[in-house]
C-alpha cells in the first residue's frame, strides 16, 4: 500500500464495497505508517434513523492495520485479521474520518517477536471522528503475525 500508494489508493477508492459506501482512502503513501479513510453520509449509506450505517463505519476501517504491516514488514510474514471489536459511541453525521497508524518502533517489535516466537498477536485501536472531532466510534483489531516457514 505504501510503497504502491496511489496504484493502492485508487484500487481501493475503486472496490464495489468502498465505492458503494462512500469510503474513500484519502491518504495512503508519503508517510508509510499512516492512512487516512473518510465516509461522507449520503443517502445511500444511511440507516433508518439517517445516521451512519454501523456496517459501514466498521468497513472503513477493515484492511488498514493489516496493510500496513504487510506492507512494512514485507513478503516473509504472514499477516491477517484476527479479530474485531467495534463500540458505537455516538450517532455519526456529516463525514467521518478514521487515522490508522503504527510507529516504526512498534512494527520492528513485532518483527522481532516474530522471529522469536510462533507468532504475535498485536492488536490496535483507532476512533471514527466527525467533523468536529467527537468519537463516534472505537474499533479494536486483534492482528495474526507470523514469519513464513517459522517451525512450531
Amino acid at each position: 500500500m505504501i510503497k504502491r500508494s496511489a496504484l493502492i489508493r485508487t484500487i481501493l477508492n475503486l472496490w464495489p464495497p468502498y465505492l458503494g459506501a462512500g469510503i474513500r482512502v484519502k491518504s495512503a503513501g508519503g508517510d508509510p505508517y499512516t492512512v487516512i479513510v473518510e465516509m461522507k453520509l449520503r443517502w445511500w449509506n444511511r440507516n433508518y434513523v439517517k445516521t451512519h450505517f454501523g456496517g459501514s463505519l466498521y468497513a472503513m476501517t477493515d484492511p488498514f492495520f493489516m496493510m500496513i504491516l504487510m506492507e512494512n514488514l514485507g513478503n516473509d510474514y504472514i499477516i491477517w485479521d484476527k479479530a474485531a471489536r467495534i463500540q458505537f459511541k455516538k450517532p455519526g453525521k456529516g463525514t467521518v474520518k478514521a487515522c490508522f497508524h503504527i510507529p516504526p518502533a512498534e512494527i520492528e517489535r513485532i518483527r522481532q517477536l516474530a522471529e522469536t516466537n510462533y507468532k504475535v498477536e498485536p492488536e490496535f485501536r483507532t476512533n471514527i471522528v466527525d467533523e468536529e472531532g467527537n468519537i463516534i466510534a472505537q474499533v479494536h483489531k486483534l492482528l495474526y503475525v507470523r514469519k513464513k516457514d517459522q517451525p512450531k
